[in-house]
Parts: structure tokens; C-alpha cells; sequence
């Protein structure tokens, strides 16, 4: 079966991002000074070939952790659902 899975990375809070940094000032300079603690990250659509749900987890989980992010400084979270 194939599965589709919605990856987020963020860095994690303590890491400084300044690349959001930049957008919030950027933001203020448009006046949107309501706009606070803007943070940057990476999204990922990818599909999976799996026998089950569980083994597409698996899949995605590994390929997170080994591959796409970056533990050190990032955090992830994945959405899974049928093709």
C-alpha cells in the first residue's frame, strides 16, 4: 500500500534562527508589528511503499532521524495517510 507522509523539521527552541529573525524584522518593517517569535522551517511530502501502517512509521521515523533532520538542532513531526 502507499502512503504519503507530511514531515515538519523545526529547530528547536533553544537554537537561535536567524532566518526567522530576519523575516520577523521584515515583517515589522510592513508594520505587522503583532507578529512575534517567528521560526523557519523545512517541510517534506514523500511517499511510501509499505505492507502497513506501522511499517511506513518505521520508514519515515528512520529515514527522519538517519537522513532529513538534524537531532542536534532539529525536531520532528510526520502526519501519515493513505494515497
Amino acid at each position: 500500500m502507499k502512503y504519503i507522509a507530511q514531515i515538519n523539521i523545526m529547530t528547536r527552541p533553544e537554537i537561535l534562527d536567524p532566518q526567522g529573525k530576519a523575516v520577523k524584522l521584515g515583517l515589522h518593517n510592513l508594520q505587522m508589528d503583532t507578529i512575534d517569535n517567528v521560526r523557519i522551517g523545512k517541510h517534506i511530502r514523500l511517499e511510501v511503499d509499505a505492507d502497513s501502517e506501522a511499517s511506513a512509521r518505521e520508514t519515515v521515523d528512520a529515514a527522519c532521524r538517519q537522513l532529513l533532520a538534524n537531532l542536534i538542532m532539529e525536531e520532528y513531526s510526520f502526519e501519515l495517510h493513505t494515497a
